[in-house]
């Protein structure tokens, strides 16, 4: 759980930015309230208007679009759909508080206009908008035709609203919503059930530093696993969340007091939302590209060589390349999802790319060394100079390749710590561990011991260590004694190759060694420890004992 943690704590932080990012940049300069603005309307920021093109815009009635007004200029039209709805509102809310409302929809002749108005009981007028040339322009037809069409839906929906607070009609919604609120929470706890044994699964399947103990084949297998159960989670999930939201927005919906609120949510929420299906699908294609890379990875595998030698290479690599795509995977696909985010909000994306391509230039500039080390990274990769499990020497430092990429390439060494290079430091590289190691050992004899029954004693161990069953698979092949590389002040010193398997060879080097003093032991042969022998001539010896008496 604590892996997966901290991306995932990173991923949310870059989510809520990027919908505070597009927000900003996507909403109206003049924004007014959610529910006077129609989701059809946008600013001169988030597209370009042709001055003749005719922009429309719904006036609502208990959250239902219940007639749209028109108009060429986009924020001209939000300031007459603000004006007219706040007045649409207040006539009608008055007008359906009566007992008994039987007012009537009524046109009047204003010049070449006409003004639609709504008659009360008590003989009062309210004047509602005016019907424009904008809005029969938009209907293809005059304004006293356009006047009568707006009349009519006006009188249509208003009857509908009556209908709608009556006790009969509000009782029957209600049972409709808890009916339906009780059968979607029923049909919620075989879905939770099956997310949860997900979610658990995906824990347990989870990279964990108990993984590095597995096989590069078995690590690869249980990574298509992983990623295939996070899918499969992930979808269940948006899956719950959308029946959820669904629900709720369809109870709301039943009733006119809360109609309202579901088209409030959308216009507050709409951005946030686009972006959150766009980071939710972007994560599925980041999850689905791992699974295909893991796949790939698992038959370029079980298609290697049986030589041991070139397979036990060969895996190595395989495994470097995954790391290094699954790192372009996710920058690949994070870059194309904030695109689309920005895309389907309405923000042009020309400008973005045309200044993140000057961007581009300018930090190209001034991160030359970047540019070095991803170059570098990726020489190192094709020409497989060292990869993930082996054991290097970079100028001078050494340790354990944990990590590589385009940028650095991490060693543990041998007192645990982890040392960072660019990769662009790597120019001369000691690989410890490709294709096949070396154990190099030197064997010390005391001067007094008869030579040739030491080597044929070292002969034996050799033989005995290369035809034991636990050692044999490591040792590639049969141990080459080179013979007396020197005379030094721990003795004769008896050189030994021993060519082994890749990042073994000081298992064996020790193993031999531990075999090497039992049979010195039993043979008495000793192994000396550094000695020096100091030689006084009696001569010299006696002229300074004379000196020393006569003084």
């Amino acid at each position: 759980m604590g892996v997966d943690y901290m991306p995932r704590k990173k991923f949310l932080v870059a989510l809520s930015l990027l919908v505070a990012i597009i927000t900003i940049i996507a909403s109206p300069a003049s924004a007014q309230l959610p529910y006077v603005q129609d989701l059809a309307i946008y600013s001169r920021v988030l597209r370009s208007v042709q001055e003749d093109a005719l922009n429309s815009a719904c006036i609502r009635l208990d959250g239902r679009c219940l007639f749209k007004l028109a108009a060429t200029d986009s924020e001209v039209l939000a300031d007459r759909i603000n004006e007219i709805q706040k007045r649409f509102s207040q006539v009608t809310t008055e007008y359906l508080a009566d007992s008994n409302p039987q007012g009537e929809v009524t046109i009047r002749d204003n010049g070449n206009l006409q003004d639609i108005y709504l008659e009360f009981n008590d003989n009062r007028s309210e004047r509602l908008f005016t019907v424009t040339n904008s809005d029969a322009i938009g209907s293809d037809v005059g304004v006293p035709i356009r006047a009568r069409q707006l009349q009519s839906q006006i009188q249509e929906g208003l009857k509908l609203a009556i209908k709608e607070r009556s006790p009969e009609f509000l009782r029957k919604q209600i049972i409709i919503g808890l009916s339906t609120f009780a059968l979607i929470w029923v049909l919620n706890f075989p879905l939770i059930e099956e997310i949860n044994k997900l979610q658990h699964s995906a824990r347990g399947l989870a990279p964990s530093p108990n993984l590095k103990s597995l096989s590069i084949a078995d690590q690869l297998a249980r990574r298509q696993q992983w990623n295939l159960t996070e899918i499969k989670y992930r979808l269940l999930q948006i899956f719950q969340l959308l029946v959820w939201g669904g629900t709720a927005l369809f109870i709301l919906n039943l009733v006119p007091q809360t109609r309202i609120i579901p088209f409030l949510l959308i216009a507050v929420l709409r951005i946030p939302f686009r972006i959150s299906i766009v980071a939710a699908l972007v994560y599925i294609l980041i999850r689905s590209t791992f699974f295909l890379i893991a796949k790939v990875s698992a038959a370029a595998i079980e298609s290697q060589t049986n030589d041991l030698r070139v397979n036990q290479r060969g895996k190595l690599r395989i495994n470097t390349t995954t790391r290094i795509l699954r790192s372009a995977a996710t920058i690949i696909w994070s870059g194309i999802g904030i695109l689309i985010a920005f895309w389907i909000n309405g923000v042009n994306l020309a400008p973005f790319l045309a200044g993140a391509g000057i961007l581009g230039l300018g930090v190209s500039l001034a991160s030359q060394n970047l540019i070095k080390d991803a170059i570098n990274g990726f020489i190192i990769i094709w020409d497989d100079r060292y990869a993930v499990g082996d054991i290097v020497d970079i100028g001078t430092v050494s340790g354990l390749v944990e990590n590589i990429n385009l940028r650095i390439t991490q060693l543990r060494d041998a007192e645990g710590r982890l040392i960072t290079v660019p990769n662009s430091a790597v120019e001369i590289v000691a690989n410890r561990s490709s294709q096949w190691s070396r154990a190099d050992l030197s064997i010390p004899v005391a001067y007094q011991t008869d030579i040739d029954r030491a080597i044929a004693v070292i002969q034996e161990v050799a033989e005995a260590i290369a035809t034991d069953p636990q050692w044999q698979d490591r040792i590639w092949e049969f141990p080459n004694i080179l013979g007396i590389e020197q005379f030094s002040d721990r003795g004769i010193l008896i050189r030994v190759w021993i060519k082994t398997e890749p990042l073994q060879q000081w298992d064996v080097a020790r193993e031999f060694r531990r075999r090497i003093k039992i049979a010195f032991d039993k043979a008495d042969i000793p192994i000396p420890v550094p000695q020096q022998q100091i030689l006084l001539e009696k001569k010299k010896l006696f002229n300074q004992d004379l000196s020393g008496m006569r003084d």
